[in-house]
């Protein structure tokens, strides 16, 4: 099995990397026949936090997911080692401004072939002017943007921190609806 590698990834910090990360694996998860491995490679560790809580909430043995940690040069092989072992992979990155960012992407990079499936995603402002050219930069450089995205949503910070996502906790159907959307795309262009 060779699992696809997905990195979520962004220059700016609180972006909301961990957030699309958590919600992602965990959708993936819940597939039938699916498992789901999810890497930190963010120093500050947001996503390991959010699978200790998780690891409360629910059971060490009831997650869904297999979690690791690696820090630069050993995310490549932390990353296609869950690949071996799982469908998907979700990487959570530091902000590219950081130092451990720079070696955390150029590993990722130099999968090449070994993990076809990675994909940058950026967050835009919902709307507005700033947004459109945005969006239009981002296509005149080649990015492919996702149709569907997560709006900003008080349920997402609720779920992380009880370890959770919002389809296992929130009650609302309009965050749940656009995880359910996003994952469904990401998956269809993931192959």
């Amino acid at each position: 099995m060779t699992g696809k590698i997905v990195t979520i990834a962004q220059q700016k910090g609180g972006a909301g990397k961990t957030t699309l990360s958590v919600h992602l694996a965990v959708a993936w998860s819940r597939l039938k026949g699916k498992s789901v491995g999810v890497l930190d490679v963010d120093p500050q560790g947001s996503l390991g936090e959010w699978f200790e809580a998780r690891e409360e909430a629910l059971g060490e043995d009831a997650t869904g997911l297999e979690f690791r940690t690696a820090s630069g040069w050993g995310a490549r092989r932390e990353a296609q080692r869950l690949a071996r072992e799982h469908d998907y992979v979700v990487v959570d990155t530091p902000p590219h401004a950081d130092l451990e960012a720079r070696a955390t992407e150029t590993t990722l990079e130099l999968l090449g072939d070994a993990a076809p499936g990675i994909i940058v995603l950026n967050r835009v402002p919902p709307r507005g002017r700033l947004a459109g050219e945005m969006i239009e930069a981002m296509k005149e450089f080649g990015g492919d943007i996702a149709k569907n995205q997560l709006g900003n949503r008080v349920a997402y910070a609720e779920c992380i921190a009880w370890g959770l996502s919002v389809q296992e906790r929130s009650g609302n159907a309009k965050a749940v609806e656009e995880v359910e959307a996003l994952s469904a795309e990401l998956r269809r262009r993931l192959g």
